[in-house]
């Protein structure tokens, strides 16, 4: 026999039946009385513990197990291991719930439970954003209320899955989407809404970049072409072969410049941090800038250097020289004869340095300027051709000057000339004595130039 069965059952009847033999030892009438009035007894207290039970049952979860004894005390135990068991486990449930739904909460893209008509069940913060409704009100709604753009109703429609969808975001200009549906359950889908303006952008300057390279090739390689049938179909003279042979020579030459570019480019893009990096003095390289933007101009232009303080860099000086480089080529193409061409160094006041280029040429409208250094970016796309630029100069300064954490600022007026300044962080900066800069920077450390009196000098 169970100890249940026995505490409620087997012992009261027990001592009841004891008593009612005694009883029968004044007369059967007293048996009898006893036996019912202990009967009568037992039942009232097993029903007075059963609406205790019920009581305890409909209170709260935390309300304490009530005293008993016997069975009722066996009884009420296993039922609060029981309740408490089932609570651990709802708990359990409940904190498992909640970290998925935190998780889902903190994915960066946009989750939307909808049933078989497409109403909205539950949404994470992002889907909501992405779509335009909240969650509070909105539940029970139709998704496609809010996501109404002829490619996503099309795509509900056909009922098939397999791809994503791409949208532009009716509710935010420029954010595109792309929404895919997964279906789960029995008739549950499950919207995926994802950000992919960046790989957008990403793809369309791939694309630009694929059609502008193939544009700047194209030209070359068609005058190329035209030279080698004409040399191959026609009978030229020495002199008229030696000069189409010139054109084909800088047409290739062209391309050159072109590859050499796109090579570097990408070998900048490809590392972060600048090679090899060291100490050196802005003296001799203004002066070597200089020397070029001479022998660029052809003697067609003043250029001017202005060593303001002497100072050494840290930092790729081969990378800064083809940035520099740049910018002086540019102020030299870009001015007409007679204009002039100023070089200058400095240091601002919380010690970071400045290298500027200001010419006096024809200047740049201010709707170009934040656009110059996108890659094969022209203003004037006819003359920056015919000036031999590759459209990728500006370009690869962008990406030296970020692996110097430097950056460029550009002021120019149209018609009456442009500066374009390079700003380095103070930490790459380091001031010179003036007696080792007036040797250093001389124009004597340049191998090409031969005045050598004070570190503030024009060459012409």
């Amino acid at each position: 026999m169970s100890p249940v069965v026995a505490a409620g059952a087997g012992i009261p009847l027990a001592v009841l039946a004891i008593a009612a033999l005694s009883a029968l030892a004044v007369g059967a009438t007293w048996a009898i009385a006893v036996l019912a009035i202990g009967l009568v007894a037992l039942v009232g207290w097993h029903l007075w513990q059963v609406e205790r039970l019920r009581r305890w049952a409909e209170g709260p979860l935390e309300a304490p197990v009530p005293d008993a004894i016997g069975a009722w005390a066996i009884a009420y135990s296993a039922l609060f291991r029981r309740a408490r068991a089932r609570g651990e486990h709802q708990s359990g449930l409940a904190t498992t719930i909640e970290r998925f739904r935190s998780a889902v909460e903190a994915l960066p893209d946009g989750m939307v439970v909808v049933d078989a008509n497409n109403r909205i069940q539950w949404a994470n913060a992002r889907a909501q954003a992405h779509l335009g409704f909240d969650l509070t009100k909105d539940t029970g709604r139709p998704l496609l209320n809010f996501v109404r753009q002829p490619e996503v109703v099309r795509y509900f429609e056909s009922g098939v899955f397999d791809d994503a969808v791409v949208v532009d975001s009716l509710r935010e200009p420029g954010l595109t989407l792309s929404i895919q549906v997964v279906p789960f359950g029995v008739a549950e889908r499950l919207l995926i809404s994802r950000n992919i303006t960046q790989l957008e952008a990403v793809a369309r300057m791939r694309r630009d970049f694929i059609a502008n390279v193939s544009h700047e090739l194209k030209t070359p390689l068609t005058v190329l072409n035209g030279f080698i049938e004409t040399l191959q179909d026609l009978e030229l003279d020495g002199r008229q072969r030696a000069h189409y042979l010139q054109l084909m020579a800088e047409q290739a030459q062209s391309m050159q410049r072109l590859v050499e570019d796109l090579l570097t480019l990408s070998a900048l893009e490809s590392e972060a941090i600048p090679d090899a990096e060291a100490k050196f003095a802005m003296g001799p390289l203004l002066y070597e800038l200089a020397a070029s933007a001479k022998a660029l101009s052809g003697a067609r232009h003043a250029v001017n250097v202005d060593i303001g303080i002497p100072a050494v860099v840290t930092g790729s000086r081969d990378e800064l020289a083809s940035a520099f480089g740049n910018l002086v080529s540019n102020a030299v193409r870009y001015t007409p004869a007679g204009g002039t061409i100023g070089l200058a160094w400095t240091i601002d006041d919380e010690g970071r340095g400045m290298f500027s280029v200001t010419d006096t040429g024809i200047g740049i409208a201010p709707e170009h300027i934040p656009r110059l250094t996108e890659r094969f970016y022209r203003v004037d796309r006819s003359r920056s051709r015919a000036t031999g630029g590759t459209g990728l100069g500006l370009a690869i300064v962008k990406h030296v000057l970020l692996r110097h954490q430097a950056a460029l600022d550009v002021t120019s007026e149209p018609g009456k000339g442009s500066t374009f300044a390079v700003i380095l962080p103070a930490l790459r900066v380091e001031r010179v004595p003036a007696a080792a800069a007036e040797v250093a920077s001389t124009p004597a450390a340049d191998a090409g130039a031969t005045n050598t009196s004070s570190p503030r000098e024009t060459a012409t």
